[in-house]
């Protein structure tokens, strides 16, 4: 297999073949095997499915924060495998954005400050990524929140500051790890629309792991993890 992929140039994100087991000693227990999955550019996805399914690792394997059993996942057509260590996360810091339950702000570090590093550790320059880190935050309401601390600001708030730094690079695409699960129903919603906002005027793709049907719908596919397959279904039926 090249270490490119070439059939679409459309496709930001893809897996083909994916698959996960875990061993334990002699226990040998397969998370999924065969995955084949894709995701073009501006495109929302939700992938939904009971608690263990694998909805986690299957995106920890997408953002190549883990290493597949069998398969290969593509970031902007470069296959993960072939990269070092370095150029992976290289690669993912500036093709990739990642949202997840928690917030994983730095304590030490301010709203803009935070939303500022990834753009930092990409080689902007301080100037480049402070406008970038403050119109994001201005974005989602939080332009008086910039000095704040996370310790300062509410649940809603500290998620709001973590899609802004997910989006700082211009990603190709955001992965989503239950990024409202921790939020009132009210909070979650306007959280929701925000990330939907941000990644329509960047024209970023989106994955989104939820248990919440209501936003699944509103994505533009809805994929179901099961059994160890991953299918599409009709909105209908979500």
């Amino acid at each position: 297999m090249s270490e490119t992929m070439t059939s679409d140039a459309g496709v930001v994100l893809a897996a083909e073949g994916l698959g996960k087991t875990y061993a334990e000693g002699k226990l040998h227990t397969p998370v999924f095997d065969g995955l084949d999955f894709e995701v073009r550019a501006g495109e929302t996805v939700a992938i939904l499915g009971a608690s263990g399914a694998g909805k986690s690792t299957l995106l920890h394997l997408l953002g190549g924060l883990d290493v597949p059993t069998s398969g290969e996942v593509f970031v902007s057509g470069q296959k993960m495998s072939a990269l070092s260590n370095a150029a992976r996360g290289t690669l993912r810091n500036r093709a990739l954005g990642f949202v997840y339950q928690f917030h994983h702000l730095l304590p030490e570090f301010t709203a803009l400050e935070n939303v500022m590093l990834p753009a930092l550790l990409n080689g902007a320059s301080d100037a480049d990524a402070t406008e970038r880190a403050q119109g994001l935050l201005e974005s989602v309401g939080l332009g008086h929140r910039l000095a704040h601390k996370p310790g300062e600001l509410s649940g809603g708030e500290r998620q709001r500051a973590a899609v802004a730094r997910a989006l700082v690079n211009k990603p190709a695409c955001v992965l989503g790890d239950e990024p409202t699960g921790n939020l009132d129903e009210r909070t979650a919603a306007t959280v929701f629309e925000q990330m939907l906002e941000l990644n329509r005027a960047q024209r970023t793709s989106l994955v989104l792991v939820t248990h919440d049907r209501r936003l699944a719908r509103k994505l533009d596919r809805v994929m179901e993890l099961h059994q160890g397959k991953l299918r599409e279904i009709p909105k209908s039926d979500v």
